[in-house]
């Protein structure tokens, strides 16, 4: 018999957070997300508390845990869209349709006492954390921003009566066989014909001084409309900003300022840190600590993390600015590929600008929906 138990203690939410750690031990795709980052979610002060109302539930049979699923309300999203949802994530299970069967059924019973009528996922509290399910490449690498999980996992939801509601793409990008160099020569030209010019910075304090505020400005209006986004809160631009003093590294940011020295156009990439945290389960022990130092400071693989373009110049080419600074990026020394984390399928207009790259496709992700 499957027991659900809510999360309510201390020892039960470190069974919530270990679970997926023992479960894909010696699985070598795994990347786990900072051990640390996942206790905040049940702290007073969390980030989120003002927007979301979370449950968090676990699954034993004869006192051996055996899955695990969190409900997000996201209020601010409902507000957005006028819908009833709630969202599902940290949706990890053995492969046995009985543990998914009551691990659902008491998420949904928990949205129906919240009077909502649907439920979708796997989605975070926002676009920030790890969303999707992944349904092709199960024998690639996660990025640490995004989750890994086995293959039946899809079997198990759909048998919950859940349907597709968008998928994501995932691409590897490396630099073309043949650089001819004309991207870089489109890009100067685009700067010149719209009196634009790319921002500078001494460091990253400089950085976030000079273009933080009008950066979370833009990320709201080019985000506006794209699927599971919400509007940032203060409360995630200051976390968003002490993640990036941790991990940002100017070389691989590019900003665009029109005439007037307003952000119109961002790229951001993230030295990967997928191997760095893998061997301590997302714990910063000292040796995680050298492994990350190192990691950072020679990459050898990015991550993209923002793309980002004002809508009043998205028909004006500005993009290929930033496109064109992720082909510098990829000279870089050492550096091997990008990942592109998650595209929207029907995203034409970012996933037409990987077509200038030589580009494996090699991860597809999903998020499901079902009507209470």
């Amino acid at each position: 018999m499957i027991q659900i138990v809510e999360a309510t203690t201390r020892r039960l939410q470190k069974d919530f957070i270990e679970f997926p750690l023992k479960l894909y031990k010696d699985n070598p795709y795994f990347v786990p997300p900072l051990y640390g980052d996942e206790k905040k979610m049940f702290r007073k002060d969390f980030v989120y508390n003002d927007t979301c109302e979370c449950i968090y539930y676990n699954a034993y049979r004869d006192g051996t845990m055996v899955g695990r699923i969190q409900g997000i309300l996201q209020r601010a999203s409902n507000e957005k869209t006028g819908e009833k949802r709630i969202r599902f994530t940290r949706f990890d299970a053995i492969d046995d349709q009985a543990v998914a069967d009551a691990l659902f059924q008491a998420l949904e019973d928990w949205g129906r006492r919240l009077g909502m009528d649907t439920v979708c996922g796997p989605l975070g509290f926002s676009d920030l954390e790890r969303e999707g399910l992944l349904i092709e490449g199960f024998d690639q690498l996660a990025t640490f921003e995004e989750q890994y999980n086995a293959e039946y996992y899809q079997r198990l939801i759909e048998h919950c009566g859940y349907v597709k509601e968008v998928d994501w793409l995932e691409s590897k990008i490396y630099l073309p066989d043949h650089d001819d160099g004309k991207l870089e020569k489109m890009a100067d030209y685009i700067l010149k014909r719209y009196h634009m010019r790319l921002g500078e910075a001494k460091n990253v304090n400089d950085f976030l001084k000079k273009y933080g505020d009008q950066f979370f400005e833009l990320l709201d209006v080019a985000y506006k409309d794209i699927y599971g986004t919400v509007p940032f809160t203060q409360g995630m631009k200051d976390m968003m900003i002490a993640n990036f003093k941790l991990i940002i590294d100017l070389r691989y940011v590019a900003v665009v300022l029109d005439e007037n020295d307003r952000v119109v156009c961002l790229g951001i990439c993230f030295p990967s840190i997928a191997k760095a945290v893998q061997p301590s389960g997302g714990r910063l022990t000292p040796a995680a600590l050298l492994r990350l130092l190192k990691a950072l400071k020679h990459p050898k693989v990015l991550d993209l993390g923002l793309v980002g373009v004002d809508p009043r110049y998205a028909s004006r080419g500005i993009a290929t600015v930033v496109i064109a600074g992720l082909m510098r990026m990829l000279r870089e020394d050492g550096i091997e590929y990008a990942e592109t984390n998650l595209n929207l399928e029907d995203n034409h207009a970012i996933l037409n600008q990987w077509k200038r790259f030589k580009t494996v496709r090699h991860k597809r992700r999903r998020s499901f929906v079902k009507h209470l």
